[in-house]
């Protein structure tokens, strides 16, 4: 199916815009879209519903088998269901990617995971975004896209987000925690976080939004996939 089915996958550090741009272009081409890194954060949420420890492996495992989860996309805003309930802000938290990360690093969790994520991809396409979309899990996909911005520039924006939200956060921890989750993600022996060998890297340190979502478009139209978009 991955090889008939058009994905582009976009990869890339906490922060650097992959789900805000990937639920534009998934509204701009009429795709599905899969937000890779709320399955982990799904997972570790649902652990916290159904009193699972997080470093319960085998536990954890079988519930991501069961996660009951959509990515519906209105306007070009994605929203996060799981089992019924729209859980788009709770698992937003800094907390919850402190947990979704801890749940990452297990291997049976990213194994049980990988199919789920796969069976995502259904016509016309998909825009999957995650840290490891190109690498591991739609490893023949069309475009391949790695986000980055710096480490200063991505706390920011996280804490600008989450000002929006209304959520109190530290802009120095934030800062902190990112580096260290960075470090963490792309020293893990399981799926290091890093660029396909034939994506395309984009810094988004100093791009608008408007800016990556039409570099984008123009990758995909060189490709013959978004004509007349």
């Amino acid at each position: 199916m991955t090889e008939q089915v058009p994905v582009l996958t976009i990869d890339g550090p906490g922060g650097a815009g992959k789900g805000t741009i990937s639920g534009l272009m998934a509204d701009r081409l009429n795709w599905h879209l899969l937000d890779s890194g709320a399955l982990y954060r799904l997972t570790a949420q649902a652990a916290v519903r159904h009193q699972v420890a997080l470093d319960d492996e085998a536990a954890l495992a079988e519930l991501a088998q069961t996660l009951d989860v959509a990515f519906p996309v209105d306007n070009g805003q994605p929203r996060t269901l799981l089992e019924g309930d729209d859980v788009s802000r709770v698992i937003r938290t800094e907390q919850a990617g402190e947990r979704a990360s801890q749940v990452a690093s297990l291997p049976a969790v990213r194994q049980a995971l990988l199919q789920r994520q796969r069976d995502f991809c259904q016509a016309p396409g998909l825009v999957a975004d995650g840290r490891d979309m190109g690498t591991v899990v739609f490893p023949d996909a069309t475009l391949k896209i790695f986000l980055t911005a710096s480490a200063d520039e991505r706390a920011r924006r996280r804490y600008q987000q989450l000002q929006e939200a209304g959520v109190d956060a530290s802009l120095s921890s934030l800062l902190k925690e990112i580096q260290a989750r960075d470090a963490r993600d792309s020293q893990r022996a399981v799926a290091p976080l890093k660029p396909a060998d034939d994506a395309v890297t984009l810094d988004t340190t100093r791009l608008s939004i408007p800016e990556v979502v039409d570099r984008l478009t123009e990758l995909l139209a060189q490709r013959g996939l978004a004509d007349g978009i």
